[in-house]
């Protein structure tokens, strides 16, 4: 039997991991915090291992006799000051690496993003320049990316990188069960009308990109887009959402230069006031759904044999369906 580690195994995608992987047969580890809320790996049978990311001295016991390693846990948000994002995406990312080559660990998926990409490009490729942005989430994860490459060259570390898209779906707490609040309380509104282009990934999908990415000999080295390769607008996206719900389509809309304005004074004055919750509104969010933000995944198809499984009709349909149930 195969034994792996996740870390970030308690969050979103790596709990949807974890439960694939002990499907299919391995022995997973898991990287909590104390603090960790396990909620989402009820029942599963899983070790775990009391450690953080950002303390490389807890790392390399959980990696023992381990042949993957998972490196899911960032921080994803768009708010929060540019030294905590790069302690735990860039330097966490790096101990996690350094600790995975001591250990001997066969390979290691480092879950890394799109949105390092930048906002308002179509069908971009893993090749393409990466735009500067005022975001720390996307800076501090193209840095992260940058340096465990480099790393890999000095280590012979065995290194794949899969970059999704926009995820949602099943124990989606951040994204999808806050915005059905927002459907469900007419709170929803888009910008320029919702016409933007952008890129869902169901996480189930995702699972299979990954463990796809996990297993190609090929894939050593390479980095990958994975979403569900739709040419889809924000409008179109939320609109399926809504009927599912039961709801009406949402209409209220706010051009990009208002809403981007009231984004900008949001933040100037959250700033001022150096508060750990984000403002309603942040030029994150505004360039996300008013900007078009759409990548290939050719290669992921060509070199993995990627393919979404899950269409969308019926992803939305299972992502309602548990978010109704959690309720």
């Amino acid at each position: 039997m195969k034994t792996c580690l996740i870390t970030g195994i308690n969050g979103f995608i790596g709990s949807n991991l974890a439960e694939r992987l002990l499907k299919e047969g391995w022995k997973v580890r898991g990287l909590v915090r104390k603090t960790s809320d396990l909620k989402f790996l009820k029942g599963m049978d899983i070790e775990y291992f009391y450690g953080d990311i950002t303390e490389p001295n807890t790392l390399c016991e959980p990696m023992k006799g381990v042949q993957q390693v998972f490196h899911v846990a960032a921080l994803s948000s768009d708010w929060g000051h540019f030294e905590t994002f790069y302690k735990i995406n860039v330097d966490g990312t790096l101990n996690v690496a350094r600790c995975a080559a001591q250990s001997g660990v066969e390979r290691m998926v480092y879950i890394s993003t799109v949105a390092m990409y930048g906002f308002g490009r179509l069908n971009v490729k893993e090749s393409d320049v990466k735009l500067h942005t005022d975001f720390p989430y996307c800076e501090t994860k193209k840095i992260a990316e940058e340096k465990v490459f480099e790393f890999v060259k000095e280590s012979g570390l065995r290194l794949t990188a899969v970059k999704p898209g926009n995820v949602y779906g099943i124990k989606d707490h951040t994204f999808i069960e806050k915005y059905l609040d927002a459907l469900e309380t007419g709170k929803v509104g888009y910008v320029d009308g919702g016409a933007r282009k952008t890129c869902p990934v169901y996480v189930e999908n995702l699972i299979d990109g990954i463990m796809l990415a996990s297993e190609k000999e090929e894939a050593i080295g390479e980095t990958f887009f994975i979403t569900d390769g739709l040419d889809i607008t924000w409008k179109e996206f939320t609109d399926k959402l809504a009927i599912e719900m039961g709801l009406k389509e949402p209409k209220n809309s706010f051009p990009f230069f208002l809403a981007y304005a009231a984004a900008y004074l949001l933040e100037f004055i959250y700033k001022g006031l150096d508060t750990k919750e984000p403002p309603l509104l942040t030029r994150y969010r505004i360039y996300n759904g008013g900007k078009d933000y759409t990548f290939s995944i050719e290669k992921a198809r060509k070199i993995l044999g990627y393919e979404p499984k899950i269409r969308l009709d019926e992803a939305i349909k299972r992502t309602v369906n548990w978010y109704k149930n959690s309720r």
